[in-house]
């Protein structure tokens, strides 16, 4: 049996992928944080006596384990016992507005973090496959589309930490001989995206107003365009990365570019709300510096992965509005919930 080790696992990504690796018989253990409330609800329906590996045995074969990427000692201790044939780094500060506000947290989660792992990593296990999430917001809107070759141009401390972290993950594959790869995903989402960043916040805010509990929804920056996609397709590339025969580092997205503008004009319309009603816009939501345009030219994993996005734009509003709908106890449009049935069935969306 397999064994992966997640950080992040408590995430979107984290979650959708724990759940991929289980079904394909992996044991898997996740690094969480320790909190005085549980923050383990996406992943509960796995696990749901949220136990910590080392005072229970877990039926599901998912183990969680407590720390944090700022302690080096207890990283390394965990790598030691578990031994992992997989690594998939996921965890970081994330919010790029807020890594202005908390820059040099962000660097020594999001940057130093890497480092940490990766060397326990490599320490633990000679043979260990190693998955860094990178991030579309290194290339700072330079030269869309974006690919492989296409030069970094980071736009915020977030996206500085990310390009450290691509670099570390480079150095450790070219100078250690180690198998490490870094995926560099674009945007992308689902019912389990954080409820700060902009496409969940749009969708929640809807079902919140449908339901009568708000009546206005404030946003930042409209223009900014982003490639959109649905996370349980992205996480399945992850896991494809590391199933190869070389190592090697792939951007992942649908090649599509949709302005923050027209998710809110989308939607609106399919939940049958007037937009000029309901949207302000409040300068405190601005970036100070922005990334204009983001789009993917994922031709390298379609061609050596055999992967491409199944679930394009409009599909992707509708399965949020929907999934959000449904939480705050409004009737869905339901035109969401056929589009998962049809492609995924149970698979992804049983826990939501």
């Amino acid at each position: 049996m397999k064994k992966a080790f997640v950080t992040g696992i408590t995430g979107q990504d984290g979650s959708y992928l724990t759940e991929l690796l289980i079904s394909k018989g992996y044991e898997v253990h996740g690094l969480v944080r320790r909190s005085s409330s549980l923050n383990t609800s996406r992943i509960c329906h796995i696990f749901p006596e949220a136990e910590i590996a080392g005072t229970s045995k877990s039926e599901s074969g998912l183990f969680l384990h407590y720390g944090d990427l700022s302690d080096s000692e207890q990283i390394s201790n965990i790598m030691d016992k578990v031994k992992p044939d997989e690594v998939y780094n996921l965890a970081a500060q994330s919010h790029v507005r807020v890594s202005f506000d908390t820059p040099e947290y962000t660097g020594n989660i999001t940057g130093l973090g890497t480092t940490r792992l990766l060397e326990a990593a490599r320490r633990s296990n000679p043979g260990v496959r190693f998955y860094q999430a990178s991030s579309s917001e290194m290339f700072g809107g330079k030269k869309p589309p974006q690919n492989e070759e296409t030069p970094f141009y980071p736009r915020s401390p977030y996206a500085c930490a990310k390009v450290y972290s691509y670099w570390m993950t480079r150095n450790y594959r070219e100078g250690y001989d180690m198998y490490a790869c870094n995926g560099i995903l674009f945007n992308h989402e689902s019912p389990r995206r954080g409820e700060t960043f902009v496409t969940r916040k749009i969708t929640r805010r809807i079902a919140r107003i449908v339901a009568g509990k708000e009546k206005t929804l404030s946003l930042g920056n409209l223009d900014a365009k982003r490639d959109w996609g649905f996370s349980p397709e992205y996480v399945e590339c992850m896991w494809m990365m590391l199933q190869q025969k070389q190592a090697t580092d792939y951007v992942i997205g649908t090649g599509e570019t949709h302005s923050v503008a027209e998710f809110v004009d989308a939607a609106f319309e399919y939940a049958g709300l007037d937009r000029e009603k309901h949207v302000q816009i409040d300068q405190k939501y601005f970036r100070p510096t922005e990334v204009d345009v983001l789009i993917a030219d994922p031709r390298k994993a379609e061609k050596n992965l055999g992967w491409k996005a199944k679930v394009k734009f409009l599909d992707l509003v509708k399965i949020m509005v929907d999934a959000d709908m449904r939480e705050f106890g409004v009737e869905p449009v339901g035109e969401g919930d056929m589009i998962l049935a049809k492609r995924f069935g149970k698979k992804w969306w049983k826990g939501d």
